[in-house]
């Protein structure tokens, strides 16, 4: 099996996945990766460059990632040979409908939710494959490797380029809907109408659990969750000895067992609350216990880039996390500001894609502006080429922090040495995660 744009984080869990089956796996990605380097150590044989020379002869299988561009060579060489080239959701949708698939979707919010269910599910010792958009902490992965006679698949349901509707689940859960990737659905319209059409691919004996406000509507069996009039409620969230508690209130007749309920967990913001919430409901939904649901909320230690404490002492925190649409900024800098109240807030922000940047402007600068300080890189293009006035710097103009600054990330570990904040987040979608260990390093004092 080849995968083309290996180094993607639900290639790489399909590529893990496959290798552990008894397949031969290979890949090209245009960047090297530390998830890339995790796949080569693994055994998995990657290269960097676009050259067909390098494709192994006795590729039979080709899995191909959206964000490939049509004119890549490799591609257009395997497409010569007559090999089968399938796309990354047909894969995911092929191994959905050999068990009974759990599907997390939602513009924000599904890897979070994702890394739950797999850990209520593992907690509860149920036969699972799964496949996260995120690196779950209490597995060190991106990916669950079951046995074929699995009870469930539970896998993040992507709708970028439409991918989630290849999927086929028995139970669905849907977290949020925000104007997202308007440059595939053309419309905020489009976009409402095909995460319906995901719900109404839910089994009939299934369930869709779905946020109170979304505009979500099935003839399929469904639940509501959030933070108002929902069938199911969160209430009096409070931050207690550095862990978040809620409670649970229902006036449903299913009830799960879990009105009154109070469960504790090591995540924080009101949106990882909701997302709790959801995970737990569609777990209780299949059965397990309320004793379980408690445990592994409490045993759950959080997925890589998503309100990501990397350090955490008298004189710094630092907080990476992969916002990059405008309500992912909001809920996290709410977060950011709640837990550490005291503490000067410092953003380093990439903006990832022009077309999102264009699209959100605004948004992104309400949304940062929360910020005391904000650093802005440079946007990163991914797939697209530059578009006209689309620039961090007209972002700048309308962002109403008192400190705000453009940066180039040449400078940006000497500028934030200079700065030496108390509390500073990284985000962004696209290769800022890089400076990670550079920053761990400087606020440890590594760096002299």
């Amino acid at each position: 099996m080849y995968f083309l744009g290996i180094g993607g984080i639900g290639m790489s869990a399909l590529a893990r996945y496959f290798k552990a089956q008894g397949f031969e796996v290979a890949g090209y990605d245009r960047t090297c990766s530390q998830l890339t380097q995790n796949l080569e150590n693994e055994g998995i044989k990657i290269h960097y460059v676009d050259d067909s020379s390098l494709i192994p002869e006795n590729v039979e299988f080709v899995v191909l990632t959206p964000a490939i561009p049509a004119n890549l060579q490799e591609l257009n060489v395997l497409r010569s040979r007559n090999v089968k080239i399938v796309k990354r959701a047909e894969v995911l949708g092929m191994l959905s409908r050999r068990c009974r698939t759990l599907a997390v979707a939602g513009t924000h919010g599904k890897t979070t939710t994702t890394a739950l269910v797999t850990h209520i599910m593992l907690t509860a010792k149920k036969k699972i494959s799964a496949f996260i958009g995120g690196i779950s902490r209490n597995i060190s992965s991106n990916v669950v490797i079951g046995d074929a006679d699995d009870d469930f698949v539970v896998a993040e349901a992507d709708e970028f380029d439409h991918s989630f509707l290849q999927l086929s689940p028995f139970a669905s859960i849907i977290t949020s809907i925000d104007a997202d990737h308007l440059d595939i659905y053309g419309d905020y319209q489009h976009l409402v109408e095909s995460f319906n059409e995901f719900a109404d691919k839910n089994s009939d004996d299934g369930i869709v659990i779905y946020h109170e406000n979304l505009p979500v509507k099935t003839a399929k069996k469904h639940l509501t969750y959030g933070l108002g009039n929902a069938d199911f409620v969160a209430r009096n969230i409070q931050i207690v000895n550095g862990l978040t508690e809620f409670e649970i209130m229902t006036s449903c007749e299913c009830g799960f067992g879990l009105c009154g309920e109070r469960f504790v967990m090591p995540l924080y913001g009101n949106h990882n609350v909701q997302n709790a919430l959801a995970a737990v409901l569609i777990c209780a939904f299949l059965g397990v216990d309320t004793a379980t649901l408690k445990e592994a909320l409490l045993t759950f230690k959080g997925v890589q880039r998503r309100f990501d404490i990397r350090i955490r002492d008298e004189k710094h925190v630092y907080v990476d996390d992969y916002a990059h649409h405008p309500e992912e900024i909001k809920a996290a800098l709410t977060a950011a500001r709640k837990v550490f109240p005291d503490r000067e807030l410092t953003v380093v922000f990439q903006p990832h894609l022009f077309t999102r940047t264009r699209d959100f402007m605004d948004g992104f600068a309400e949304s940062l502006s929360i910020a005391d300080r904000v650093i802005l890189l440079d946007i990163y293009p991914a797939r697209e080429l530059p578009i006209e006035g689309v620039t961090s710097s007209a972002l700048l103009n309308k962002i109403t922090s008192r400190d705000k600054m453009l940066c180039t990330k040449e400078n940006l570990v000497s500028t934030v040495k200079t700065i030496d904040p108390e509390l500073v987040m990284t985000m962004g979608a696209g290769d800022v995660d890089r400076f990670v260990p550079v920053f761990e390093k400087l606020f440890t004092k590594q760096i002299a």
